[in-house]
């Protein structure tokens, strides 16, 4: 992860953007980091996301949990009370409506909404499921529109001969909130998104595209 870090300086942080000038962007940027409220999520959220890397300077890392198990299809961390799983699945383009622009040359909504992964493409993959787990018996319910609209999950990658992966579970100080962060494909570049538990509750989401292009 610290790689990943030293190469996001490097990067410059960029608006979200398809892979051709002539695809409108239709996706809600009220979502973005930027459009996040200030105070104490925000600043947590600095400590970890591209999207805040600005407002990082002096703020101390979160308490992470580490990643257990992570394949291809699937990743797991584990605390000493908590388990979050996330799981990928297949995407079905005959069970969903799409909108197409330009003469059908670019995919832009699924089911009537913009979507993150492959942006202007048909998707491969879709998250199936984020499941978060405490004290070994209590599931939090993450919502299926929280992550509906998100595709191509990445779960690993390959550094130097060794299996990684981007993604990662942070406890704020005060253990009151958990934030689930992924680094997922694009056609260009990536995105990420940070889904945000507070008193073992979801309370929302922090997307921003175009990244590491």
């Amino acid at each position: 992860m610290r790689s990943f870090l030293c190469l996001c300086l490097l990067v410059a942080f960029a608006g979200a953007q398809a892979q051709d000038e002539s695809l409108p962007d239709l996706r809600n940027k009220r979502e973005s980091f930027t459009k996040y409220p200030k105070g104490e999520i925000r600043d947590d959220l600095a400590t970890f996301t591209i999207g805040g890397i600005d407002e990082r300077l002096g703020k101390e890392p979160l308490q992470k949990l580490p990643a257990t198990d992570y394949n291809m299809h699937s990743i797991t961390f584990e605390g000493d009370k908590q388990k979050v799983v996330i799981t990928s699945g297949t995407f079905e383009a005959s069970k969903h409506k799409l909108f197409y622009y330009y003469d059908k040359k670019y995919l832009v909504k699924i089911d009537g909404k913009p979507y993150y992964g492959d942006y202007g493409s048909i998707p491969t993959t879709t998250i199936s499921s984020v499941i978060v787990i405490l004290n070994n018996k209590d599931t939090v319910a993450i919502p299926p529109v929280a992550y509906a609209d998100l595709y191509h999950p990445e779960f690993t990658y390959s550094e130097g001969g060794t299996i990684k992966t981007h993604n990662a579970v942070y406890l704020s100080k005060d253990k009151h909130r958990m934030y689930i962060y992924m680094v997922n494909n694009e056609a260009i570049g990536k995105y990420e998104v940070t889904w945000i538990l507070q008193d073992n509750k979801y309370v929302g989401r922090v997307v921003d595209s175009g990244i590491m292009r």
